[in-house]
């Protein structure tokens, strides 16, 4: 049996990058997925791409952000697939602006997505997962992603390291809570390093700029310097890591956080 057999998923930002490839993975593994997203034209031909390789999944228009969108999106996925046993909060913005540079406008948008739109997806999907907590062996699960600027300080952009360590905790606070209320509900979130995405091309465009320079392959030469690994992570490690959260097998695993970063952290 697959991995995901008979689970249901929603992933947010997830018509490209580590989004579309945990669609990909998730199906693979059994699981029918809700692809959530605010680029309809590429979310409805992931879906497409999903679906021609025997998978189920379902397009969904959804801007984080926004209260009635998520309420819409959880409609469509229980009227469509009957349940909801999956959670990814993947969508997030990038800044790349220093605290003097950045505007206040800027600031909300950030956390508009980074913040307001986990705290959202969480507040709103938690009745469907918690229906289908009821009848699974080991609950249902809810993966946040954050980031390692979620974990140690952000030299490009400290705005959205400020975000994704509010992601990293609010992960835990949530873990305990639903733990305490008997949910059955198991929260746990991901810390990517620099990955091989139009994030992290944001993050090098970012980087060469601080640098003074606008050679982009010079800030990637100098990244994958300061990778132990020898290399920028792809969307796959990150999405194999987020299967893995979504799955059984981290049954005994809520509160935690998943470091894929290449080593960057460890030194």
């Amino acid at each position: 049996m697959n991995r995901l057999e008979g689970k249901v998923a929603l992933i947010t930002g997830a018509a490209r990058g580590i989004g579309g490839e945990t669609a990909r993975l998730m199906v693979e593994a059994g699981a029918k997925v809700g692809v959530a997203d605010v680029l309809d034209e590429r979310g409805r031909a992931t879906v497409r791409t999903l679906e021609s390789a025997g998978g189920e999944a379902l397009y969904l228009p959804l801007d984080v952000t926004s209260e009635e969108a998520w309420a819409a999106a959880i409609a469509a996925i229980l009227a469509r697939f009957g349940k909801l046993d999956i959670l990814v909060n993947n969508a997030g913005l990038f800044l790349g602006k220093d605290i003097e540079a950045a505007s206040l406008e800027e600031w909300q948008r950030l956390c508009a997505v980074n913040l307001t739109g986990v705290f959202l997806g969480t507040k709103l999907a938690l009745p469907a997962l918690r229906d289908a907590a009821r009848e699974s062996p080991h609950g249902s699960a809810i993966v946040n992603l954050s980031s390692v600027a979620g974990l140690v300080g952000s030299t490009q952009d400290p705005l959205y390291s400020l975000t994704k360590g509010g992601v990293t905790l609010f992960t835990k606070s949530a873990a305990l809570e639903f733990a305490r209320k008997g949910y059955r509900i198991r929260v746990n979130s991901m810390h990517p390093g620099t990955i091989d995405t139009d994030m992290g091309d944001q993050v090098l465009v970012t980087r060469a700029r601080n640098l003074g320079t606008n050679d982009i392959a010079a800030a990637r030469a100098q990244v994958i310097e300061r990778l132990p690994i020898g290399r920028m992570g792809t969307v796959t490690d990150i999405a194999k890591g987020i299967v893995f959260l979504a799955s059984d097998d981290a049954a005994f695993m809520t509160g935690a956080g998943l470091v894929i970063d290449g080593g960057i952290t460890a030194q």
